[in-house]
């Protein structure tokens, strides 16, 4: 199938690795220009060699720290002096430490906020402008299943994603006429450093080995496994493609079955 992606724009944030590296090599498998952006220099040269080596693809890369408000402008302005306006972007952070509710400070609070809320916000109004100037536009957010049913000890993120699903609702209303779509992606358990470093943590607390928790984490999987990187790329891939243009608004889990 032709997702009739070549030579599109994509930025794909924090793609140095994870959900959003192998979103990144989906998008330039189907021929789109694809920037990449994390605070790692070290860990971008590799995930631009990967996927270069994997695709054949030229992949730009960017340090960024999406935090910051000065730094997204200048991302935004960097990638299209580099590839052109940025066409499809998708939304993607690390997730806020987990912890349960006493336990977070308001600074812990106020940092979730800025990291999983305000990143996407302020990515979205930098590449907004040109989407509606050219009637043509994907907003693509990285989410997780916790917006559907809260994971245990990720307070932080079971609050704050809902927000950003909101959000990403209210938007695709606005700018449907435009010819943007926005959608959110919600990963369940994946194979990913971050879910990794979850169970590390759990196996500590329980004494269990790191493969027990794994096997307890898939009892409620319809599936039975956990899931893997380029499964929820796919999606990103297809939601990103002209195919998909009658999608938006929704929240589509990835999560197998559960």
């Amino acid at each position: 199938m032709d997702l009739q992606l070549k030579n599109k724009v994509s930025l794909v944030c924090a793609a140095s690795e994870g959900l959003g590296k192998a979103s990144a090599l989906e998008l330039a498998r189907e021929g789109s220009k694809v920037a990449i952006c994390s605070r790692s220099k070290e860990k971008l040269v590799s995930a631009q060699e990967e996927i270069a080596t994997e695709t054949g693809s030229e992949i730009e890369i960017f340090e960024a720290d999406l935090t910051l408000h000065e730094d997204i402008k200048k991302l935004q302005k960097d990638v299209k002096d580099k590839l052109g306006e940025i066409e499809i972007l998708v939304n993607n952070v690390g997730g806020p430490p987990p912890g349960t509710f006493e336990t977070h400070t308001d600074q812990d609070w106020q940092n979730a906020i800025n990291l999983t809320l305000m990143s996407a916000l302020r990515m979205s109004q930098t590449v907004l402008p040109n989407m509606k100037e050219k009637g043509w536009g994907r907003i693509i957010n990285i989410s997780s299943v916790s917006v559907k049913t809260p994971v245990n000890n990720l307070f932080l993120s079971n609050s704050i994603r809902l927000g950003v699903l909101g959000w990403a609702k209210a938007l695709s209303d606005e700018v449907g006429k435009d010819g943007i779509t926005v959608n959110t992606i919600c990963p369940g358990s994946t194979r990913t450093n971050r879910i990794t470093s979850i169970y590390s943590e759990m196996a500590k607390k329980s004494g269990q080995s790191l493969k027990e928790v794994e096997e307890l984490s898939t009892l409620n999987i319809p599936m039975k496994r956990i899931g893997e990187p380029n499964e929820l790329a796919a999606l990103v891939a297809f939601l990103a493609s002209e195919i998909a243009s009658y999608i938006s608004g929704v929240a589509i889990q990835v999560d197998g079955g559960s």
